[in-house]
């Protein structure tokens, strides 16, 4: 349930001249306006309509700026040997029932031949990231081109005479971590320390793969 500080605030800031919002958050103490910030954060890092918190987590542990164009990848960084722009696109996953549990997967959305193509000729990074109530547990980093088989294959189930029609597309191309786990790219950028207390929340073959990094 919502702080009725957050609800006041949100209703100010939308509706009311910006000093009047300064007045009301200079009017709350100390405990008020941390916990305030705390519902905030967590409103937003687990909302289901929308993924911006979490690929910004994401892009920035992994060193990547957010890509401000409405069309493209979600980030990019310079290459500090080639001086050359490297893209990134951000795949988080966030689930706070552990009926669903975070497999490593992510999705393409709206799909087509066209931009398969196109990427596989970037071969931008893939950051793979998974919450648990907002809480990041994991980040996978791999190359595009780790994804080709499995994407490959769905495109040629969706459009099996490799062509479609303006307005075609494949909506999901989904996959998991099954899927790029053995690509010589593929490395753990993040792993949360206490990410065995998530085990609940996690499919076997990625409790498999945390615990044999201790070996």
């Amino acid at each position: 349930m919502l702080s009725l500080n957050l609800k006041a605030s949100v209703e100010i800031y939308s509706t009311k001249r910006p000093e009047e919002l300064i007045e009301f958050l200079n009017g709350l103490s100390k405990p008020s306006l941390i916990a305030l910030f705390i519902d905030l954060l967590t409103l937003y890092f687990n909302d289901k309509n929308s993924s911006r918190l979490r690929e910004l987590t994401t892009l920035w542990i992994c060193g990547f700026q957010p890509n401000t164009e409405k069309l493209g990848y979600n980030g990019y960084r310079m290459n500090a040997d080639t001086g050359k722009r490297v893209d990134c696109e951000v795949k988080p996953q966030n689930t706070d029932d552990p009926k669903k549990k975070l497999n490593g997967g992510g999705s393409f959305n709206d799909y087509t031949l066209e931009r398969f193509s196109k990427d596989l000729e970037n071969n931008p990074i893939i950051l793979v990231s998974g919450f648990v109530g907002g809480k990041l547990i994991y980040i996978f980093e791999f190359k595009f081109e780790c994804l080709k088989e499995k994407l490959k294959g769905l495109l040629e189930r969706r459009f099996p005479k490799g062509q479609r029609r303006e307005g075609e597309y494949l909506r999901s191309a989904g996959f998991s971590f099954r899927d790029y786990k053995d690509c010589p790219s593929l490395k753990l950028a993040y792993l949360r320390d206490d990410w065995h207390s998530f085990k609940d929340y996690l499919a076997r073959d990625l409790i498999k793969y945390f615990e044999g990094l201790k070996k």
